[in-house]
């Protein structure tokens, strides 16, 4: 099957063949028809298939429906929601990409950096609005966004929105938007917050779900490394240095740790910067841009960027601490293996992570191979039960939403 095949205009077809790709992946096979038809649709997809070209082409195609430059002051026709900094300019870069070809003009707003040129941007007409929750409902306040003629709402990573607590300025967001308008929801889960958010918004939706739910992706090839909490860092540098990876996206749990560990990196001979919410947005574009061009080594990040960050061909991704939350271990891990390239996700995990190790392998339902390197072996719990794919697994307190909605 083909792009055109799915009755897209050859101007997104040409621009998408630019891109590389020649066959759509099974998330747009799936969602790009119902989206041109106009239907409501509620997503998942594991991370890496596709998704985020799944929805932008079918609704660009929609907003250029005359082919020609529209007349007058543009308005915001489409507009997408999204967690985080990092997601909101990779799915606006996606916006730009495939839309090159039509007379369409777009915008990206989100925290963390200075808000009159993105007024001023706005000011100009935009047909295509990507937004973080936080910073649009500031431009709402200041008067420089309008809403009420939004044809097309997509909320990208809703539960990601729902973990950080973005869930009064959503609910804010949506009274403003009109009655009538296409909805997209795409959620990694569909829990019950998630189902009570979509029963109030869309209208007989479309399901499209595309592999297990929360089922890592089958390109990434996982590994365990037992090692000793106070020899990971040694460890680490072993493998980097060993082995001559050249590009390395490292996730630890916390700021300071990320810092800590980048520093130590450097100071071991491996070039390492670190990116996560404490950074500001210039600081955080320039860090991952030199990691994109091979200027620097190895990315240590915190979850915040877990979702956000589209990195082609990313060979390797490593947990230098396991997450607390089984869920963000796929969305970490889905950074590399994407657009059926092949990936390696390495975790280094010691005793104290045993039970988080059980939560990731009950949530992913198989039990992930063990690797044991010279003088490193540590000894991980005692009898640790065996995977049962029927048990969920535990869902650990996150961290309240104000303290993670400042993130983005």
């Amino acid at each position: 099957m083909s792009f055109l095949s799915l009755g897209l205009r050859p101007e997104l077809v040409r621009a998408v063949s630019e891109k590389g790709y020649a066959t759509p992946t099974p998330i747009q096979i799936q969602a790009i028809p119902l989206i041109l038809e106009g239907r409501d649709l509620m997503g998942s997809a594991q991370t890496g298939t596709g998704k985020t070209a799944g929805f932008t082409l079918p609704i660009l195609q929609r907003l250029d429906r005359s082919g020609r430059p529209a007349k007058g002051r543009r308005a915001i026709r489409a507009l997408t929601v999204v967690p985080t900094r990092e997601l909101a300019m990779q799915v606006h870069r996606s916006v730009e990409d495939y839309g090159k070809w039509l007379h369409l003009e777009s915008a990206a707003v989100f925290g963390g950096v200075n808000i009159n040129p993105q007024k001023k941007k706005l000011a100009r007409g935009v047909d295509f609005l990507v937004a973080t929750p936080g910073r649009l409902l500031d431009l709402v306040n200041q008067d420089s966004v309008d809403l009420s003629r939004i044809e097309i709402l997509v909320l990208d990573e809703a539960d990601r929105m729902l973990d950080m607590g973005f869930i009064r300025d959503i609910r804010k967001l949506l009274a403003l938007l009109p009655r009538q308008k296409q909805t997209l929801l795409f959620s990694a889960t569909f829990s019950e917050a998630i189902k009570q958010l979509a029963g109030g918004l869309l209208h007989s939706p479309a399901l499209v779900e595309i592999g297990r739910r929360n089922g890592a992706v089958e390109s990434v090839e996982q590994l365990i490394y037992p090692v000793e909490k106070g020899r990971k860092r040694e460890l680490l540098s072993e493998l980097i240095g060993t082995n001559n990876w050249r590009q390395v996206l490292v996730f630890g749990r916390t700021k300071h740790g990320a810092n800590r560990l980048a520093k130590q990196l450097n100071t071991d001979g491996i070039s390492a910067t670190a990116i996560h919410g404490n950074k500001s947005q210039s600081a955080r574009t320039q860090a991952l841009a030199k990691f994109k061009a091979g200027k620097v080594q190895v990315l240590v990040a915190t979850d915040i960027a877990a979702r956000g960050l589209d990195i082609e061909q990313l060979p390797h991704v490593i947990n230098f601490e396991l997450p607390q939350v089984a869920e963000d271990y796929v969305h970490r891990i889905g950074r590399t293996g994407r657009a059926g390239r092949r990936g390696h996700a390495i975790s280094l995990v010691c005793y104290e992570e045993s039970g988080q190790l059980r939560d990731i392998e009950r949530l992913i339902k198989r039990e992930i191979p063990r690797q044991v390197v010279a003088g490193y072996a540590a000894e991980l719990s005692r009898g640790a039960p065996k995977v049962n794919a029927n048990k969920k697994p535990n869902k650990r307190r996150r961290r309240s939403g104000s303290r993670r909605r400042m993130a983005a």
